[in-house]
């Protein structure tokens, strides 16, 4: 399970953008199945808005080649929704806690660049974070 701070990176040309890039040679090799919930575009779509050196690029080039990367895609849900709440309780953001609570309930890791969702969480070992 990825989150959009890995996804991102996909996209921009930055020093530590090298794990991520990692990620998505083994996505598309079909290595391991990887989970994202349905937010993941619209996080990556929003950063890549403020960040990209060309905007209008990404919005028309970028996304299509985001829809194209072979990832499971899941919706919110009662369940979901659920689940996160438990991880609110750690002071993670309603973003970062349903992708803590999807890796949990796909019994996977959440692989990110968020140093501090992790630090909140007591650095889990289901939790791995990048550019460390």
């Amino acid at each position: 399970m990825i989150d959009a701070s890995v996804g991102v990176k996909w996209f921009l040309n930055e020093s530590d953008s090298a794990p991520a890039r990692a990620i998505l040679q083994e996505i598309g090799q079909h290595q391991r199945e990887f989970v994202v919930p349905e937010l993941f575009l619209f996080e990556v779509y929003a950063v890549c808005m403020r960040r990209h050196p060309d905007p209008q690029k990404f919005a028309t080039d970028g996304i299509k080649l985001l829809h194209r990367i072979p990832l499971t895609r899941v919706p919110m849900t009662e369940e979901l929704a659920a689940l996160g709440y438990a991880f609110i309780k750690f002071g993670l953001t309603g973003y970062d806690a349903v992708y803590a609570a999807l890796a949990k309930k796909v019994s996977g890791h959440w692989i990110t660049y968020d140093k501090e969702a992790a630090k909140r969480l007591k650095h889990p070992d289901w939790v791995e974070v990048l550019g460390r």
